[in-house]
């Protein structure tokens, strides 16, 4: 832990952390040690924004009050410093939906305390200690670097999952994102019941996608082969999507969604859910054809939104202010 005199701890930080896609897991066995294995992806411009101050007490404004000052309170206990903050949370990554909101809102949040009070707290180290990664390294990951994104699973620590690899998204490719908000994916005790109670992954199925994620997956990443990567994600969707069904009814959770991710799929388009959902994605070659295919979704599927989004290839923006001083007469 590096901290710095208070005479330079800044006035006050601004903090904008992506969102992210949640791809799926390479192995929910874990015979070998480790368990889960991630792929995902950074987005833009879907963000948690905000602006945080010192203060006296934990004072919130903006968007999801209650869950900030919960966030900020537990923040601020584990610096063990004296002393408040004052937060205002210009926007918010929607929750439940399979973006990220929480762990983006806790690295946020917790990014911005650590500057303020002048302490240096990596992002892991801010996962840790407000329970975020508990499964994943994609949260941090994007937090810290953006991008496409592998971690290696959990280990035998309670830390989050170490990143393995890090592609920047091809520029060109648009994610167009299928969102149902009459949905909710799984979350909180819902979810720990659901990973106590689906049946063991079969080993043969985890060699199976870790084979594909390094053989299929971040090679067309790498060589921007959309085809390459439609056929992988499908295959890692799929095999981790029927394994859930259980839990959250079906291989998607929102059966308006999944009607239209089987369709892009069968048209040869990377297609799946983000995490629990019940947001799906597509990813299209360009600009132009993510409005043309936005365009054909949204007539035959009016109930749904659509965004067209793009992979974020660098990581939070966290900018530091200091007080401004009056010039001498």
């Amino acid at each position: 832990m590096t901290m710095f005199p208070s005479n330079r701890w800044p006035a006050s930080v601004q903090v904008s952390a992506p969102g992210r896609l949640h791809m799926g897991f390479l192995d929910l066995n874990g015979e070998l040690g480790r368990r889960f294995g991630s792929v995902g992806l950074a987005l833009d411009p879907v963000c948690t924004r905000l602006h945080a101050e010192r203060a006296d007490s934990v004072e919130v404004s903006g968007d999801a009050p209650e869950r900030t000052a919960r966030v900020a309170d537990r923040m601020l206990a584990q610096l063990g410093r004296p002393g408040g903050i004052r937060l205002h949370l210009e926007t918010a990554i929607p929750e439940h939906v399979g973006l990220g909101s929480g762990t983006q809102l806790a690295l946020a949040i917790g990014a911005a305390a650590s500057r303020l009070y002048g302490l240096s707290w990596e992002t892991p180290r801010i996962a840790h200690e407000l329970d975020r990664g508990a499964r994943s390294g994609i949260g941090v990951g994007a937090f810290d670097h953006g991008g496409f994104l592998l971690d290696g699973g959990r280990g035998a620590t309670d830390r989050p999952p170490p990143l393995l690899s890090r592609l920047p998204f091809p520029s060109a490719w648009r994610v167009l994102l299928l969102l149902d908000t009459g949905e909710h994916g799984l979350h909180g005790n819902a979810e720990l019941q659901a990973f106590r109670d689906l049946p063991r992954f079969p080993a043969a199925s985890a060699a199976e996608l870790c084979r594909i994620a390094l053989m299929q997956l971040l090679p067309a990443i790498h060589e921007a082969d959309l085809a390459g990567f439609a056929e992988a994600i499908w295959a890692l969707q799929t095999r981790v999507g029927d394994h859930f069904a259980p839990a959250q009814g079906a291989r998607f959770t929102s059966p308006l969604v999944a009607e239209l991710l089987e369709q892009a799929a069968a048209a040869g388009l990377p297609a799946g859910q983000s995490s629990w959902g019940p947001t799906g994605f597509v990813v299209l070659p360009d600009q132009a054809a993510a409005e043309r295919y936005r365009a054909t979704l949204q007539q035959a599927q009016p109930a749904l939104d659509f965004r067209i989004c793009q992979g974020r290839n660098t990581g939070a923006e966290v900018l530091e202010h200091q007080a401004r001083r009056l010039a001498s007469t």
